[in-house]
């Protein structure tokens, strides 16, 4: 276990939890962003996979044997993810939790397809995380038309009659939300006055701040991470710009609100449910608050990827990938996100997959729908 609790405290390197005497011959590949601008999500991803193993570990192993973790930093980046799937490929690794961005999943799922290694996806929204046919690939959260449609319906049916901008960061996550919630949008008979792209990573966001207030823009729908739209939403409000955000799941991470800072009070996100609501996952959420951190955002998606696999392990008696796959395929699990399982494509199912939220002073809330209209 790491001394610090901040993102730039993982290594890529192998970490032991359990016993340290017995060389283990089980390996779980962790893959996410573990630096730069999305290292929350790496820390999350982290810290609900080591939490899985070390109670795995705690309890005797798994099928007898001692379980580690080889970690391996993707930096959210298609090129990258490429280079640590053929590196956790290289170690050995029995499955991989991850890839966290879809831009970096898609490519790294062929990887594990071709060596016949379990994929499991925590955070990757993208429809083609799926839709490639990889009999190995499986995702813990819903895909992105689910959410799309969501913001579509909540623009279509309560801010029709205002002017919508539709944005994105021609990523496939950021572009793949974008282009479905227009779709969907205009399916419902409304047509967008602005859709266009910006370049992630940039300093500012002025000129296109400008350019949406000059078209008279009143609503934006981002398709894209969080720092970028929290540069958008507060350069708006530095310039008196009474711009209303919506946006898609990367908007559930805090550092939104660093960023963003009180511009961000108001912005409206689809994302994924809080397991913390869940009465299951109570003992879980107290070993992690006992530790001095907070299961936010995705953390126990990444506990539950880890039960699942764990799951049908124990189904499958064997840790051999391929028998493990089908018994992703083939069974339902017990995890802290409730009783779920995979459908034929690896899309999971079980639980409510997107809700609304809302920030405010400096942490997100669920929305309640009927305040949608507000």
């Amino acid at each position: 276990m790491r001394a610090s609790h901040s993102a730039a405290g993982f290594a890529a390197v192998l970490i032991m939890l359990g016993s340290s005497s017995v060389k283990a011959e089980i390996l779980i590949g962790s893959a996410a962003p573990l630096t730069g601008q999305l290292a929350w999500h790496g820390e999350q991803h982290e810290r609900g996979i080591q939490m899985a193993v070390s109670e795995i570990n705690a309890a005797g192993g798994l099928l007898g044997e001692t379980v580690e973790i080889v970690v391996a930093d993707d930096y959210c980046d298609p090129q990258q993810a490429v280079a640590a799937a053929n590196k956790l490929i290289a170690d050995g690794v029995d499955v991989v939790i991850g890839h966290n961005c879809s831009g970096a999943a898609i490519p790294a799922s062929k990887v594990y397809a071709d060596a016949g290694v379990p994929m499991i996806t925590v955070t990757a929204t993208n429809p083609l995380v799926t839709d490639q046919g990889f009999p190995q690939t499986f995702r813990m959260v819903g895909r992105d038309t689910v959410q799309s449609e969501m913001a579509a319906a909540y623009l279509a049916e309560h801010r029709a009659d205002r002017r919508i901008a539709i944005l994105h960061d021609g990523q496939a996550y950021g572009q793949g939300l974008a282009e479905v919630t227009k779709a969907e949008l205009n399916r419902r008979g409304v047509t967008e006055a602005l859709y266009d792209q910006i370049t992630p990573g940039g300093a500012d966001y002025l000129d296109t701040v400008a350019e949406l207030e000059a078209a008279g823009i009143e609503v934006l729908f981002y398709g894209g991470y969080q720092r970028e739209a929290a540069l958008l939403i507060r350069q708006a409000r530095d310039h008196g710009y009474d711009l209303q955000m919506i946006g898609g799941d990367a908007l559930l991470h805090e550092d939104f609100w660093l960023v963003a800072g009180p511009a961000a009070a108001g912005v409206r996100f689809v994302s994924v449910a809080d397991p913390r609501t869940n009465e299951g996952a109570a003992p879980v959420i107290e070993k992690f608050r006992a530790e001095g951190y907070e299961p936010k955002g995705f953390t126990l998606y990444a506990y539950a990827a880890v039960e699942v696999w764990a799951q049908a392990v124990e189904q499958a008696g064997s840790f051999e990938p391929k028998a493990v796959a089908a018994a992703l395929h083939a069974h339902e699990f017990d995890t802290v996100l409730g009783r779920i399982g995979f459908d034929e494509k690896g899309d999971v199912y079980g639980y409510e997959p997107f809700v609304w939220y809302v920030w405010q002073n400096g942490d997100y809330a669920l929305l309640d729908p009927a305040k949608l209209t507000d």
